[in-house]
């Protein structure tokens, strides 16, 4: 598991990050392939397609981040960057508390703060 030098440090990686992927998205294109549609040109079209894409995750002690590596074969967590909770409890909240669920998109706030600590390029931040 990678922490946040490491992932900064991985320019290649930080790059093809995929700021607008949410939880439920990937789930749509990787998995479950008869819905792919409602995703308009956003789907997978050969076995060797891969999504980085950061989630948050509710049960977790920290407030923290983890990018996933997702592809049709599964999911991979690759690093965790700890955020500030305020930024957390707001996307948490944002995105709507799913008993039993504990997976959640970050938004627009996090996605902000998680870049700039990266340096992420701002030709691979959808705004």
């Amino acid at each position: 598991m990678m922490n946040v030098e490491e992932l900064k440090a991985d320019r290649r990686m930080v790059n093809e990050i995929d700021w607008e992927m949410t939880p439920e998205k990937a789930i749509g294109m990787f998995l479950e392939w008869g819905s792919g549609w409602s995703w308009g040109n956003d789907f997978v079209s050969h076995p060797g397609q891969e999504a980085l894409y950061f989630v948050l995750y509710d049960f977790e002690g920290n407030p923290q981040v983890t990018l996933i590596r997702r592809n049709m074969e599964g999911a991979e967590e690759i690093a965790k960057v700890e955020v500030p909770m305020d930024l957390f409890m707001l996307a948490w909240k944002e995105d709507g508390d799913h008993p039993g669920v504990g997976v959640h998109a970050l938004n627009r706030e996090l996605v902000e703060w998680v870049s700039e600590t990266l340096n992420a390029s701002p030709a691979s931040i959808i705004h």
